[in-house]
């Protein structure tokens, strides 16, 4: 198949399973579009929202429809580095095994990550730069594709852990998750209180999912759109030629290399599922909060005047 047809082909499928995810989560469609968007880039996620906005709901149903073999971790505060990546045990020849944790997956749900102290959660990191585990000095490759998804409840709730800025930097997508309209809330209440169960279809297989991030990297890029997102970045870091006085004002610490490949990988992704057979600036910008929102340290004074990340990134804009 040429990489026409193929970017053709993606288009139809991005929009089926769209709609099969839509028969269990009722609105939130830029937020699964951005969940979706860091699977065909392989990329990893991080979802934040108050409990009860479906998180957990929304990346088992996203799970389903996509045919990968899924493994949910708990995150809780006496969770330690074994129970994600497993251990070694001696069997019945005095002789040690290894049983693999849940890690071993190709979707990782990790479930409020940000409830276990940061030694547990740095036993992902591995996992999610270099797609394996390195257990007693011996490495194990994980399958391929491999994401992890994580849920994490708003840092200022009580008994959380901020997640390190070196865990951060793995996510390609930082999520916020607002509360529904009242006419989705009044959609979902009505479709979760009645005794109907509702079944979501596998749409794409690991093999098609390789496929797509193939497609995805094959995709041409204009040298201006490359510019364009590296000095955004470049924008973000205080002190440095590129910044702005805003930037300067508000900011501790700008967002590094990883977010320039993730903002034009990601406008690659944005650019074929919206039927473009190669990125621009607006698909640069269309994936922009996510992909910085999580990299831009805000300062004290920043907190003090209430502003936010979003306003941040919406002045560089």
């Amino acid at each position: 198949m040429s990489d026409v047809a193929a970017v053709e082909n993606l288009v139809k499928k991005h929009q089926a399973l769209t709609s099969e995810i839509a028969k269990v989560i009722i609105g939130q469609e830029k937020v699964i579009e951005q969940i979706l968007l860091s699977i065909y880039t392989g990329g990893h996620s991080l979802l934040i929202g108050v409990p009860g906005l479906a998180k957990t709901l929304m990346v088992n149903t996203i799970a389903q429809t996509l045919g990968l073999d899924f493994k949910r971790i708990q995150f809780t505060p006496d969770l330690m580095p074994s129970d994600i990546l497993g251990s070694e045990v001696l069997d019945q020849n005095r002789n040690f095994k290894f049983i693999k944790g849940p890690v071993f997956g190709n979707i990782i749900l990790a479930d409020e990550i940000n409830r276990t102290p940061p030694k547990t959660q740095a036993a992902l990191l591995e996992a999610m730069q270099e797609r394996a585990v390195t257990i007693a000095g011996q490495q194990y490759k994980l399958d391929m594709p491999y994401f992890v998804l994580a849920t994490q409840n708003p840092i200022e709730q009580e008994g959380t852990y901020p997640l390190p800025e070196a865990q951060l930097d793995r996510f390609m997508f930082a999520i916020e998750l607002k509360y529904p309209s009242i006419e989705e809330e009044i959609e979902v209440v009505k479709t979760t209180t009645n005794d109907e169960t509702v079944q979501v279809n596998t749409l794409l297989s690991a093999d098609e999912i390789i496929e797509v991030q193939h497609l995805v990297r094959r995709i041409p890029v204009p040298d201006n759109v490359i510019d364009y997102a590296v000095r955004l970045v470049n924008k973000t870091r205080p002190g440095t030629s590129g910044a702005t006085e805003y930037v300067n004002n508000f900011v501790d610490w700008g967002a590094g290399p990883r977010a320039s490949q993730y903002l034009v990988l990601g406008a690659k992704a944005h650019a074929a599922i919206h039927g473009k057979f190669s990125p621009d600036i607006e698909d640069v910008r269309a994936v922009s909060t996510g992909i910085l929102r999580h990299r831009i340290l805000k300062n004290y004074k920043a907190e003090a005047e209430g502003i936010s990340e979003e306003k941040i990134i919406s002045e560089l804009l």
